[in-house]
């Protein structure tokens, strides 16, 4: 799509789109198996360091792929990050890419090791700071595809059907009109056997990283 339509897509970064993580979940073993390199591995994850580490829609809606960081207070914070780096294991770039919202107040020691996980009352501050609607973000599993937080302050949308090809969630996205009014649409995972494909072979059996 961002090929087809380069003005239309933007693409932003996620805590997979790094060296380590694509080695752990199978990308670089993929690369290795098709291409016979590692070559191609290398310039997608060349590539990963040119993503935007965040978006801004119609300066209301703020999308990191995680959450906030205790580093960033505001917008422009954000902005003036250097970005041209693989994600390191600590600091703002990090936080953005690992923290998750949570039921309790301020910040907190995140159980993924990375990242922090941050309250209501944090994100009420950085929205009202901000001037912003509220936050969307991905990063977490949500068996309905969609989940508000914080008083609608923050909006969770994990577009990956049946992640893994085992967890048996829906996905969602949300769709916004000229005035950011919003529709967070649902739906399944395709059916795995195609219309034309009942007489292939079964497909091979998953990569150990998917079990």
């Amino acid at each position: 799509l961002k090929v087809r339509y380069p003005d239309r897509i933007t693409l932003t970064r996620g805590n997979h789109e790094c060296r380590q993580i694509t080695q752990v979940y199978g990308f670089y073993d993929e690369c290795l198996r098709v291409h016979g390199t590692a070559d191609v591995w290398k310039h997608f994850t060349d590539l990963f360091d040119y993503l935007p580490l965040a978006a801004i829609v119609d300066d209301a809606i703020f999308t990191p792929h995680g959450g906030l960081s205790p580093s960033l207070d505001r917008i422009e914070h954000v902005q003036k990050l250097d970005r041209f780096v693989e994600i390191p294991h600590e600091g703002p770039i990090c936080d953005l890419m690992w923290s998750d919202p949570d039921d309790r107040y301020g910040w907190g020691i995140s159980p993924r090791g990375a990242g922090y996980t941050f309250g209501q009352d944090i994100t009420e501050t950085f929205n009202h700071d901000n001037n912003l609607q509220f936050i969307v973000r991905a990063h977490q599993l949500i068996m309905e595809g969609f989940q508000w937080q914080h008083a609608n302050g923050v909006l969770t949308l994990f577009s990956a059907p049946n992640y893994c090809y085992r967890c048996g969630n829906q996905a969602a996205i949300m769709q916004l009109d000229e005035n950011l009014n919003k529709q967070i649409l649902q739906f399944d995972p395709a059916p795995r056997h195609q219309h034309g494909e009942e007489g292939k072979s079964k497909t091979k059996a998953l990569p150990d990283y998917f079990l």
